[in-house]
């Protein structure tokens, strides 16, 4: 790690004030903490080294970048190494922060700002770089924040804002090897036409990259695509296949688009308006027309987000899709929490936050799922929606260990179970919902006497054998040995 300079000014007091004042780079400061607790979202560790006079603080990442985070929050990397972010502060401090009179004073252990540029810069080892190049080493530090190093609140999980500009939007770096692909599948060498086809992930990433850049010559590599793209399970990028396919409107596709339709239960439902093979081929133009209208287009910008996430984690980019996720997540709260200062009715469509649920969950962020949920769950009306919400957020906060948390939402349900205020639960006790909520009152219940609270455990054994007697008899019994191990943890507590 490059941090010379920063052993320096640790050994020299007199380093150190001159970095403080005028360069604002306290490495006394560096005890004082940050404002507020906060971690990385890739989970790398943050170390600081020095704070400002207005409250922002330097921390030193994994790999020797420095991440300055001010008091607002906002936050960016300023710096390949502390050597590196030194040498640009001092370089690019500029004299109109700075009080005329300050090269006349030496009071305090100040300097004009020139004298302490060229002494500090000698002491450091800096050798004079011109301002142009400093800038652009800071914005190509500033650059590198996301994915890696997006800085998050610990307590509420919200990103900080970036320093400087954002970054590029999300289908760029996820679509950058579809596009290389598809560049190779487009050249005389045949082998990387199976070597595409074959590996589900690059097939898919190739199939968008066409999606979006169309060429007349492309129908035989697409029926390639196609052909393997069907062995996969009904998902969108075989919907995408056979609309490129049928953009051509050959009557010898049509044999082909049937095959593909036929291949399973799921996408014969996926592919159902599909021309069948005596069709017109204008029939099967016109289908792929107003398919493609609806649900696909030219722009990848238009595309939802999820359909990038999705790709990036597939292709290992987790960082990535993380920092997406939460940025839009943030976005949603700062929209509701608008609404109810304005006092609009208007109420978020809840589908977006089961689907961002699911991704926190798939890409291991228990957290940031639990504070979609808990919004998600708020959100609802119906007694049967805030049952099945407070099932989930129960279960998340149980198993991020906040099991008062979870007590207090499964209190909460049954509350909902005993006064529902509409009819919409009259089912619970003959399905599986009814199984779901004893199976989670019980699971809490064993995570409780695992935590030595044996009094609290008890009492939700209780209320899970209430709920137990309410079943009818299929879902009872497939909780069963659940409810017998919870009972038996509860009587060897002491």
């Amino acid at each position: 790690m490059n941090d010379h300079a920063l052993r320096l000014l640790l050994q020299d007091p007199r380093l150190a004030e001159l970095a403080a004042y005028p360069f604002d780079f306290d490495v006394e400061r560096a005890g004082y903490g940050h404002v507020e607790p906060v971690r990385l979202a890739s989970g790398g560790p943050l170390r600081i080294i020095a704070g400002d006079a207005g409250g922002g603080t330097y921390f030193v990442c994994e790999d020797g970048s420095v991440l300055y985070a001010d008091s607002e929050g906002s936050a960016g990397i300023v710096g390949a190494s502390v050597d590196e972010a030194l040498e640009i502060m001092i370089g690019l401090e500029d004299a109109e922060d700075h009080d005329e009179d300050d090269e006349d004073t030496e009071d305090g252990g100040g300097l004009g700002l020139e004298r302490a540029r060229t002494e500090l810069r000698a002491a450091l080892g800096f050798v004079e770089r011109p301002r142009a190049e400093l800038e652009a080493l800071l914005d190509a530090a500033l650059a590198r924040t996301e994915p890696d190093f997006l800085l998050l609140n610990a307590e509420e999980g919200r990103a900080y804002d970036l320093i400087g500009p954002p970054p590029p939007p999300l289908w760029e770096p996820v679509l950058a090897a579809g596009r290389a692909d598809l560049a190779a599948l487009r050249t005389p060498d045949r082998a990387v036409w199976d070597a595409v086809a074959e590996a589900p992930v690059r097939r898919r990433l190739a199939l968008r990259a066409a999606q979006f850049d169309r060429a007349e010559g492309d129908l035989a590599l697409l029926r390639h695509l196609l052909r393997h793209e069907a062995r996969s399970s009904m998902r969108d990028e075989l919907r995408l296949a056979a609309v490129l396919v049928g953009h051509y409107g050959r009557a010898e596709d049509l044999p082909l688009l049937d095959e593909v339709r036929r291949t399973d239960f799921d996408t014969a439902c996926g592919l159902s308006e599909l021309p069948g093979p005596a069709a017109d081929p204008a029939e099967l133009r016109r289908w792929a027309r107003e398919t493609d209208a609806l649900l696909f287009g030219a722009d990848p910008a238009d595309e939802p987000l999820y359909t990038w996430t999705d790709l990036a984690v597939d292709q290992g980019l987790t960082n990535l899709a993380r920092c997406a996720l939460i940025r839009r997540f943030d976005a949603i709260e700062l929209d509701q929490g608008l609404l109810r200062q304005d006092g609009d009715p208007t109420r978020l469509d809840t589908a977006e936050l089961s689907s961002l649920v699911d991704d926190f969950e798939r890409i291991g962020e228990p957290g940031q799922a639990l504070r979609v949920q808990r919004l998600h769950t708020a959100l609802q009306e119906a007694a049967c929606d805030r049952v099945s919400a407070r099932l989930t957020q129960a279960r998340l906060e149980r198993e991020a260990g906040l099991l008062p948390s979870a007590d207090r939402t499964l209190a909460a349900l049954r509350g909902t179970l005993a006064e529902p205020g509409d009819d919409s639960l009259g089912f619970w006790r003959g399905t599986s919902l009814g199984r779901y909520i004893a199976e989670e009152h019980f699971e809490l219940a064993l995570a409780l006497a695992d935590a030595g609270s044996g009094e609290e455990a008890r009492a939700v054994v209780g209320a899970a054998e209430a709920i137990r007697g309410e079943l009818a008899e299929f879902p009872a019994r497939g909780v069963r040995e659940l409810a017998e191990r919870a009972a038996g943890r509860v009587r060897g507590l002491s």
